[in-house]
């Protein structure tokens, strides 16, 4: 998902309406707009704290600049110094420190030229992965929560609507465009929560996925390296991220 996703979605319900003979400017509430999205945000500030909030909003801006996570490069950088430590030893690993793409990559180099023993280098990136992705998860749910709430707002906001129109009975000429305003909310709930919200929701879940597969590569490579098998066994081990065959 990006937002050409979300432009393109929106602009399908735009078109639907032109094409009924109903102008698009209809679809323009701040009434509507700050019952739905106003409530369904303070519905989140229960359930999330500030932090927890600014996290998913920086997380949210993944759906337009991903991050660059690139396996087969990383796989050869792996590759390459998994080459150093078999030629020059351990200690040469320094070199590289400062060449890897990523902060958990030069951690988990400078553990090792540390003199960290495979299984404890193992066991510290293991729990790296795992905290950090529980971490992301709460980016993943404060969206999936947004899609939750957004519709039930957006019904409440339908029926203020309809209230307000049952008070214009006795103006027959007012009914009619009072009813069609409250409906709007109800659009606005819908499309926040399925337009927007659950799939931002689902694809920093997936992009989650992501990162954690290309740590778990590096953690086989460095652990690999950690043990002194030959770079080929690394190849091998690597392979089954990247997918390409060891040569």
């Amino acid at each position: 998902m990006n937002l050409l996703g979300v432009f393109l979605g929106i602009g399908c319900i735009i078109l639907t309406m032109v094409l009924e003979g109903t102008h698009p400017t209809a679809l323009i509430n701040l009434p509507a707009f700050i019952i739905v999205v106003g409530t369904t945000v303070c519905c989140t500030l229960v359930q999330f704290s500030i932090s927890d909030i600014l996290g998913a909003a920086k997380s949210f801006l993944w759906i337009i600049v991903p991050p660059r996570l690139n396996l087969v490069s990383q796989a050869e950088f792996l590759t390459g110094i998994s080459t150093t430590a078999r030629q020059q030893g351990l200690l040469a690993l320094e070199s590289s420190i400062g060449s890897a793409n990523d902060e958990y990559t030069r951690t988990g180099i400078l553990m090792i030229v540390d003199g960290v023993d495979k299984q404890t280098l193992s066991l510290l990136l293991e729990n790296a992965i795992d905290i950090e992705q529980a971490k992301l998860e709460v980016n993943a749910k404060y969206f999936e929560s947004l899609g939750g709430y957004s519709p039930t707002m957006g019904i409440i906001g339908a029926v203020l609507g309809l209230i307000h129109a049952m008070s214009l009975l006795d103006k027959p000429d007012l009914l009619g465009p009072a009813i069609a305003v409250a409906f709007v909310a109800t659009i606005y709930g819908l499309v926040l929560a399925n337009l927007i919200a659950i799939p931002a929701s689902n694809r920093i879940r997936a992009i989650n996925s992501q990162m954690a597969m290309y740590k778990y590569m590096t953690l086989e490579a460095l652990v690999s390296i950690a043990a002194g098998e030959h770079t080929m066994m690394l190849k091998r081990r690597v392979s089954l991220f990247t997918g390409k065959s060891p040569e």
